[in-house]
């Protein structure tokens, strides 16, 4: 029993001298580097490709395709990725170019005049609607894919309604469809 009580410390002390001799050896010796016979060469790092965010350049697209609708101006189209960062910039620069080109329409000074002696934009009163006095068929001639997906024009924005008067201005009509308002303001 004295024996086996006896082999212990010095089992401890053994093990413990070969843990500080393999820390001291691997401290001291320089690390040792594995020769193969192959070679290879490190494989090149890849990275990160940006992506464009697919679901705001939708939105965006569809805000301008909205909006190029609205003044009557054709869709602009690009043969871009929609996951691309390149999409993504081309669709922002043009939604800020439409929105800024649809925030002031070519006779705005007039069509707020008329909508000073009309009513307010969203009147729903039959058988005119909206802040520019519009009638069913105004409305079906100069914006039928509005009418369709919004109803009549008291449901429309103020610019919604100013654009489709400038479309019935361009055709030829200008504001004779509001005599005596237009009389008011000075536009006839």
């Amino acid at each position: 029993m004295k024996q086996k009580l006896l082999l212990l410390p010095l089992l401890a002390a053994f093990l413990m001298l070969m843990a500080a001799g393999s820390t001291l050896a691997s401290s001291s010796a320089p690390p040792r580097q594995h020769v193969t016979a192959k070679t290879t060469s490190p494989k090149p790092v890849r990275k990160a490709v940006p992506k464009g965010n697919a679901p705001l350049v939708r939105r965006l697209r569809h805000t301008v395709w909205h909006w190029q609708a609205v003044m009557g101006n054709r869709r602009t189209t690009a043969k871009l990725a929609l996951r691309s960062v390149s999409a993504l910039r081309y669709w922002r620069r043009r939604a800020r170019s439409v929105a800024r080109i649809a925030s002031h329409p070519p006779h705005k000074a007039g069509w707020l005049c008329i909508h000073r002696y009309e009513g307010s934009w969203s009147d729903s009163s039959d058988p005119y609607w909206g802040g520019l006095q519009m009638d069913r068929g105004f409305m079906s001639t100069y914006a039928p894919r509005v009418l369709l997906r919004r109803g009549w024009a008291d449901h429309w924005t103020p610019l919604q309604q100013m654009w489709v008067a400038e479309r019935a201005h361009r055709s030829g009509r200008g504001y004779w469809p509001w005599p005596n308002t237009a009389r008011f303001c000075g536009l006839l």
